[in-house]
């Protein structure tokens, strides 16, 4: 049995920071063998940077997740060239740098991470469904994890009914709120609507409280900065037969 831990939307420097304060703890408390990071809001203005990615990596990250921020920073975009840094794997084919799968080889056994994003109220990308049916006869090993970045609660949830028996976890992300809805579907996949954020906890999803406000009240437009405050962090921990790559177990977590 193997635990995976997977960590949501790290926001800003702040979150950066007390990721790494807090991941080795809880990797020797709970024993994990491979950590998942979404980055995509990890760099000051969103998106991931060379900067933020090198503090999550050092910090215990394996392996870095991002979604509709993943090319905010433009000027970075090589970042994509390293293997563990993934983007949706639905964006268009042809002239979209990266890809969207990570293959970890860990010895006796391997595991696959995909990043999706959905199309409900985002981007309108390739249907995620068609593509994780194109990629998954290709992905030669059964533990698969999938970080399925996405804004609709229902296509989170159809995404996860739609893969159970197929992938070991789906773990939706990008709304920052986590959600009470954790289970192994099946008895074989590991699914949970929102994982949560890492940053700022006294925040709109990590953002100053205040400038959010204004937003919605008055509709002008605002650039938002990242809240100060006291911090937490929010994942999910998964134990997996890496045998047969189904998910026993998948327990909610937060460090404050």
């Amino acid at each position: 049995m193997k635990n995976l831990l997977f960590i949501g939307d790290v926001v800003g420097k702040s979150g950066c920071d007390f990721l790494a304060e807090k991941l080795p703890q809880i990797k020797r408390t709970y024993n994990i063998d491979i950590t998942v990071v979404n980055a995509e809001n990890s760099a000051q203005g969103n998106g991931v940077t060379y900067s933020s990615a090198e503090s999550i990596i050092a910090a215990g990250a394996d392996v870095i997740t991002t979604g509709n921020h993943a090319f905010r920073q433009r000027n970075e975009l090589n970042i994509y060239e390293k293997d563990y840094i993934i983007r949706p794997a639905n964006y268009p084919e042809g002239g979209c740098i990266g890809k969207g799968v990570c293959i970890l080889d860990m010895g006796a056994y391997s595991v696959a991470v995909v990043n999706l994003m959905g199309t409900v109220y985002l981007d309108p990308l390739d249907n995620p469904f068609t593509k994780i049916d194109m990629m998954l006869p290709e992905i030669d090993t059964r533990n698969i994890f999938v970080d399925f970045h996405a804004e609709a609660t229902s296509e989170k949830k159809a995404m996860g009914y739609y893969l159970a028996g197929k992938v070991t976890g789906v773990f939706g992300t990008h709304t920052h709120v986590q959600t009470a809805d954790e289970t192994v579907i099946d008895n074989h996949t590991a699914y949970i609507t929102d994982v949560g954020m890492t940053g700022v906890e006294k925040s709109c999803l990590g953002v100053d409280i205040k400038q959010a406000v204004d937003r919605l009240r008055f509709r002008m437009p605002v650039r938002f900065r990242e809240a100060d405050g006291k911090c937490f962090l929010c994942g999910v921990i998964v134990a997996f037969d890496e045998k047969s790559g189904k998910a026993h177990n998948v327990q909610r977590l937060i460090i404050r």
